[in-house]
């Protein structure tokens, strides 16, 4: 019975150390297998990220461009502490980072430390020449990992971390050209527009597809290319090609900064546009930023004022309403209008102007930009008439011009038009809002036979391979008769020859145009502060430019009225377009305007 006992506890102890032996097998087995062994890989991958695509001027100039961005790596671990300011020295010398920076970066951390994050695509290729020389000298040393026993040495990585926005022309063409955020995606630096042509054509310009190589790899770590070898092509953003020159924009923007300056104005803005093709030569401000380096005090100017900022355009619509008026043969320009001195009471409200004067012809109402006769004149138009003629010349809807973020401004509902007094008020540009936009693509109106043009920004898009897409071009409305867009440009031409804008003419060319000062209102209230305004058009014998400008709040005492402001600046545009060739006048350009005085 012993002997059975003694027989049965070896069985169970040799039992147990079997089981023991085993489960110690199995630990062994996951632990290998779960922990990085830090052995080379079968396989390897590679991926090159696609890069945004390019904005381009006219001129052929990068306005915004990306570039490739690089960090370094080192394991501390893998330096050799006798050649440690060595390494220092050297990185520091290829890559231009501060030495003392360097090295107490490493100093406070072990094991696999970034050493920069912004690294430029030839700075990069140094630190890749300097990591293949550190070796040599010996610089990196294996290191034994205490945990597997694995031996590894990882010397100087220089690997890609994603992608930079740059800007060449710094402030040049903001804010339309616009700006991008960044954004983090699995440790890769991307971009995404966030205001101007950046956002508005952020499906195009972004990053389409990144190269990937999958495969084996040989023994000097290159990829085997065979059948089980994986990889795609990289396909960049497509490049955007503007209207604008930048040699143009550049020099006008000159232009209004010194104007700015000079006047103490909030803001300058200038549009120079084909009145044929809608496309926008120049689309400057005063207000700019660099892309690159948006501080605290360049957020007002990230907005689009020509798209976005809504107000009261004055005077400058009085050429619209009789516009209005003519197309309904509800007026002829030689129709005798009583302005009963330049004062004249609708209701409770008492209309003034600035001429004193007590009869003019209708055509005349609009060169002596006269309140009073316009008013009197628009009551000629019944609510339906004034309403949508306000639409079909596009105000209260965006002028549809390639910008985010368009503001489609007000115009009163139809039947507060059944009311003398919105008749009145809304007649010479009051009682509504509009962007500057929106005005020069009414204004193209009389400088393209009736026809009504859509500003672009925006000639082609070209694909990585080289292809050119062209955005589908808007529709052109016939929104007046031929014959009356016709006598409206006469009647402007005159307002420049006879009228509020006689600093705009130029021997060669023709050119016409309206001014308009209009009052500010702020609080429901209208304040000693103003907007001056001059829009219309400059064309010699091959070329039909529709031309604004919109002088915001002046404050140089007397400046604010649109003939001291916005006329002068309208001629120096003038003059620069016939500098660079895109003017030419000529003696065999004539300008006849009508004569129309009361006797």
């Amino acid at each position: 019975m012993e002997h059975s006992d003694t027989k049965k506890i070896k069985i169970l102890f040799l039992f147990v150390v079997v089981l023991l032996g085993f489960i110690i097998f199995l630990g062994t087995l996951f632990y290998w297998a779960t922990i990085d062994r830090r052995l080379p890989r079968l396989d390897h991958k590679e991926v090159n990220y696609a890069l945004r695509g390019n904005i381009v001027s006219a001129d052929g100039f990068k306005l915004a461009t990306s570039q490739k961005l690089y960090k370094a790596l080192v394991d501390t671990r893998n330096i050799d502490p006798k050649k440690f300011e060595l390494f220092v020295k050297l990185y520091s010398l290829y890559s231009g980072d501060d030495p003392k920076a360097v090295a107490a970066t490493l100093k406070s951390n072990s094991g696999s430390t970034v050493l920069s994050y912004r690294i430029d695509s030839k700075t990069a290729k140094y630190l890749q020449e300097l990591s293949r020389k550190l070796y040599k000298l010996g610089v990196f040393k294996s290191y034994d990992d205490p945990k597997t026993g694995v031996s590894f040495l990882h010397g100087l990585s220089v690997i890609e971390s994603g992608e930079d926005r740059l800007y060449p022309s710094m402030d040049s063409v903001t804010p339309v050209l616009g700006y991008v955020k960044k954004i983090e995606h699995k440790n890769i630096t991307k971009t995404a527009g966030v205001k101007g042509i950046e956002r508005y054509y952020e499906d195009k310009l972004s990053a389409a597809q990144d190269s990937l190589l999958v495969g084996a790899r040989d023994i000097s770590n290159a990829i085997i290319l065979d059948g089980n070898s994986i990889s795609s092509r990289r396909f960049d953003g497509y490049d955007v090609h503007l209207t604008l020159s930048l040699k143009m924009q550049k020099i006008i923007e000159n232009v209004l900064d010194k104007h700015s300056k000079t006047l103490e104005s909030k803001e300058v803005i200038v549009g120079v546009m084909n009145s044929e093709t809608g496309e926008l030569l120049i689309l400057a401000t005063s207000n700019r930023f660099n892309p690159d380096l948006i501080e605290k005090k360049d957020y007002g100017a990230l907005n689009i004022a020509a798209v976005e900022y809504l107000y009261e355009p004055g005077s400058v619509l009085k050429p619209i309403a009789f516009a209005l008026l003519l197309k309904a043969n509800k007026v002829n320009p030689y129709d005798i209008v009583n302005v009963y001195g330049g004062s004249y009471k609708i209701g409770n409200k008492v209309i003034t102007d600035t001429h004193k004067a007590d009869k003019l012809t209708a055509e005349d109402v609009i060169v002596e930009s006269s309140n009073v006769g316009t008013a009197i004149l628009a009551q000629k138009l019944d609510a339906v008439e004034f309403y949508q003629g306000l639409k079909d010349f596009g105000f209260s809807v965006r002028s549809g011009v390639d910008l985010p973020f368009e503001n489609p401004g007000i115009i009163p509902a139809m039947n507060r038009f059944n009311s003398p007094i919105y008749k009145a008020t809304v007649s010479y540009g009051y009682g509504m809002n509009a962007t500057f936009m929106q005005v020069l693509k009414a204004y193209s109106v009389f400088n393209n036979n009736g026809r009504i043009s859509t500003p672009r920004l925006v000639k082609k898009i070209v694909s990585p391979s080289g292809q050119d897409l062209y955005p589908e071009k808007a529709a052109e409305n016939q929104i007046l008769p031929v014959s009356v867009a016709k006598r409206v440009q006469k009647i402007l031409i005159k307002v420049v020859q006879e009228g509020t804008a006689k600093g705009t003419r130029m021997e060669g060319l023709e050119i016409g145009g309206k001014t308009g000062t209009a009052h500010i209102a702020e609080g429901g209230e209208y304040v000693r502060s103003y907007n001056g305004s001059f829009f219309g058009f400059a064309n010699d014998k091959n070329n039909r430019f529709t031309i604004g400008i919109l002088v915001r709040e002046a404050k140089k005492r007397h400046a604010y009225f649109a003939a001291q402001s916005a006329v002068p600046i309208f001629k120096e545009v003038v003059e620069k377009l016939v500098e660079n060739g895109y003017l030419t006048p000529s003696s065999e350009l004539q300008v006849s305007p009508v004569k129309s005085k009361v006797p």
